[in-house]
């Protein structure tokens, strides 16, 4: 990994790793809560898998329109730098869908590598069509307008219940979302491609035929 750039070393993790490896990984290193939790799920299976930096976004609850209701969200997105990932937390909020097709549009012609919304979405068939990876929790076709406002970006948030810096790691696929901490990120790597390796051979011996608790005493992985 030594002199590769995020983007070379997030097309390695995102063709030869997956959350359960990486997750194994952050257990084995005692950081056990870095899985988001399941109700933040892929907008469509086919287009899940996702790697990059956390770009975070947080937005709150309002009851009144503001002045200018957009200006911190246009900024944010602005902002966006090649081989990130948006991270945007509601506070668990169902009151709008905070998340659409231009700022997703918006995004990936920013180089965003996807998003994952804690919250509601909306425009879902675009977002579909544009083949932006997104993970949410739901949809609603209601505007943030007097619903929903982003006060902060690039700062800390708590996304599916894990505590995600800007720039630590997010890893997504179809069974999640897992978040490694930016200092971790070498150690993370080399622990799941070794045990990635570990499971492509245990999987070919199990097909042929041999016992799992045989497989298993060789390669150490289940």
């Amino acid at each position: 990994m030594n002199g590769w750039t995020d983007s070379q070393l997030f097309d390695h993790m995102q063709q030869v790793l997956y959350t359960a490896v990486i997750c194994d990984s952050l257990d084995q290193l005692g950081y056990r809560h870095q899985a988001m939790n399941e109700r933040i799920r892929p907008l469509t299976a086919e287009r899940a898998r996702m790697v990059g930096r956390a770009k975070t976004i947080l937005a709150a609850d309002v009851y009144h329109i503001p002045a200018n209701p957009y200006d911190k969200e246009i900024a944010a997105i602005d902002s966006i730098r090649p081989d990130e990932v948006v991270v945007a937390a509601t506070n668990e909020s169902k009151r709008n869908g905070m998340w659409g097709e231009l700022l997703s549009t918006a995004s990936k012609m920013r180089g965003a590598r996807g998003a994952i919304v804690d919250g509601l979405v909306r425009d879902t068939e675009k977002i579909l069509e544009l083949g932006f990876p997104l993970h949410c929790t739901g949809y609603k076709p209601v505007d943030s307008q007097g619903r929903g406002l982003v006060i902060d970006y690039d700062c800390p948030v708590e996304a599916g219940g894990v505590l995600v810096q800007p720039g630590d790691v997010i890893f997504a696929d179809r069974d999640g979302v897992a978040v490694i901490p930016q200092a971790l990120l070498e150690q993370v790597v080399e622990l799941a491609t070794a045990k990635a390796t570990g499971e492509s051979h245990s999987r070919r011996e199990l097909l042929e035929g041999k016992l799992l608790r045989e497989v298993y005493e060789k390669y150490g992985v289940l």
